[in-house]
């Protein structure tokens, strides 16, 4: 079959598209061949040797798949051939096929696309376990996102809508943000035109912002600490900055407000059956329309490097997507 391969740490153009041997279900495991597989701003840091996870070579970029069930291992008997499946796997997503463990695949709606339910896992994953299990959001909180127009932003800002918060978008571009407001942000500050500690200010007034969904890190997160509310929660998703922040420990104290970590894979793992039941939620979400799981461009496998080159140009507004 075929397969995107990092033989050694390397940036897009380096990856080669090669054949290697189709996979063969084990105990408790089943063959998925692949229709979508979701491409992530972390493959780029995989593939570089930059990521806390780092696959043995050779492996394949891409961490969420949907598609076919071809076949399944002994012991697999919720699970039969044919049926339509999504699951994370943290990465080999870009190759036609892929073995996995059954008790990590969910099942897909009849009424859900391969491209969508694939884009739902991480970032809808990540978005849902951020608010509802470590903000403790209440119905009319302020919540500000920063990077509102990237994938887990954009997630962020549709699922605070759907859980009845303020969504206030925080993105370079007029364009970007006027496509977070189209899916759920009630406000918009554009930093590339405003500076944002003045932006949140205004909008947060005497109070401050109740929650901070900040995946971008660098010089971003300081700002969105000082903006806090008294007893606001600063969400820490991840750094599409590069840099990860030193943040002034008397910032929390004064304000007293929490900064909260938000690591998906390590709640998946310690926790896997509250994180089926919330991807279950998700896939019914994305197929009833509450969420979008919106697709920003789609490419066959052998574009892998030109897909992960949109990735690394802030240019998706939403998922990426490989077809296998």
């Amino acid at each position: 079959m075929k397969a995107i391969l990092c033989t050694q740490y390397c940036g897009p153009d380096e990856l080669v598209l090669g054949d290697i041997p189709d996979p063969v279900a084990g105990p408790g495991e089943v063959v998925i061949a692949i229709k979508a597989a979701a491409l992530n701003f972390f493959d780029l840091l995989m593939i570089q040797g930059k990521y806390q996870v780092k696959p043995p070579f050779p492996f394949s970029p891409a961490a969420e798949i949907a598609g076919v069930v071809e076949s399944v291992g002994a012991g697999v008997t919720d699970l039969k051939p044919g049926d339509r499946v999504a699951a994370s796997i943290g990465y080999n997503g870009a190759r036609e096929k892929v073995a996995v463990a059954a008790t990590s695949v969910v099942r897909i709606p009849d009424a859900l696309d391969f491209d969508r339910a694939a884009g739902v896992i991480v970032i809808y994953g990540t978005a849902l376990h951020a608010l509802e299990d470590r903000a403790d959001p209440k119905p009319g909180e302020t919540l500000a996102v920063f990077g509102a127009a990237g994938g887990v932003g954009l997630a962020a800002c549709e699922l605070g809508h759907v859980l009845g918060l303020k969504v206030i978008a925080c993105a370079s571009s007029d364009e970007k943000l006027a496509f977070a407001k189209q899916h759920g942000a009630d406000l918009t500050i554009n930093y590339a035109k405003e500076d944002l500690r003045e932006a949140l200010k205004r909008v947060g007034g005497d109070k401050g912002i109740d929650i901070v969904f900040d995946p971008v890190g660098g010089s971003y997160a300081e700002i969105g600490v000082r903006a806090m509310a008294w007893k606001g929660r600063f969400l820490v998703i991840g750094f599409a900055a590069g840099d990860i922040p030193k943040i002034p420990l008397n910032l929390p104290l004064l304000k007293g407000c929490d900064i909260r970590g938000v690591f998906w894979g390590a709640h998946m793992k310690r926790e896997p059956a509250q994180g089926r039941a919330a991807l279950e939620k998700l896939m019914r979400w994305a197929a009833e329309g509450k969420i979008s799981s919106h697709v920003d461009s789609t490419f066959p496998l052998a574009q892998t490097a030109d897909a992960l080159k949109v990735l690394a140009a802030r240019k998706a507004m939403g998922k990426v997507i490989l077809h296998p």
